[in-house]
């Protein structure tokens, strides 16, 4: 159910894929920019549409000219230090991404590593609190109908931590 791949999520041919956005949801740099690229420009329409989306929160909108069904975006922490609330900011990314997902029958999902691009979140953090965000969600809602999670890492460092995290949390199940 829960899978790493080393991949460019606007390529996943799955319900839907999060868009790390920023709070106007009009487009930027990184995982952002690409998946409006790919979309095309229906997908900045329908953002216009939807307006501003506050820190930690999420949006769903059409995937457009992606494999994906749907684009969910959501606006991750800015890192500062771990002194302005980032860590709860950003689990709460990730849930308040699969409760939408779940309203809306999506059964696959991937997820960037958010927040650890221009945001400057530390990815060794950030790939724990993705894992250990989406089981806890899980774990609660495990009749969300979410079949599929996947990690889509950009680049080889990020793949190894979140399968670092992976490998942990296996393991500790296993104990």
């Amino acid at each position: 159910m829960l899978e790493v791949q080393l991949v460019d999520i606007t390529t996943l041919a799955v319900d839907a894929i999060v868009n790390a956005a920023n709070s106007t949801l009009l487009g930027g740099g990184g995982v952002d920019g690409a998946i409006h690229k790919a979309a095309g420009p229906q997908l900045l329409a329908e953002c216009k549409q939807l307006g501003h989306c506050p820190t930690g929160e999420a949006r769903i909108t059409k995937g457009y000219n992606l494999k994906a069904s749907y684009v969910i975006h959501t606006v991750g922490p800015v890192w500062q230090k771990g002194q302005a609330n980032e860590q709860e900011l950003l689990r709460s990314c990730y849930i308040s991404s699969l409760a939408l997902a779940a309203r809306h029958s999506i059964t696959s999902i991937a997820f960037p590593s958010i927040s650890t691009g221009a945001y400057g979140y530390p990815k060794e953090e950030a790939a724990q609190i993705a894992v250990k965000s989406v089981r806890d969600f899980l774990a609660v809602y495990h009749k969300s109908g979410i079949k599929q999670i996947i990690f889509a890492c950009f680049d080889e460092q990020t793949y190894h931590l979140y399968n670092k995290e992976l490998d942990l949390v296996q393991s500790s199940n296993e104990s």
